[in-house]
């Protein structure tokens, strides 16, 4: 099973951040992929799993960045 789900992430402004981002989110059991457009915000994650919004938000904020929504 992969389960493809689209958040919303304040703050990331360059390469670093978008590179910190997804090493926090790739850290999360069962996450199999991370792709971070800076222009939108957009953090597409894909998992073996549902995630809770409260492990994403919190491995965003891990990152130094905010989950919006």
């Amino acid at each position: 099973m992969s389960v493809t789900t689209t958040y919303t992430v304040n703050g990331m402004t360059c390469g670093h951040c978008a590179s910190s981002v997804t090493e926090e989110l790739t850290a999360v059991d069962g996450v199999t992929g991370v792709d971070v457009q800076l222009a939108s915000g957009a953090v597409t994650v894909t998992s073996t799993r549902e995630l809770s919004r409260d492990e994403v938000g919190a491995a965003v904020t891990e990152a130094g960045y905010e989950l919006v929504g």
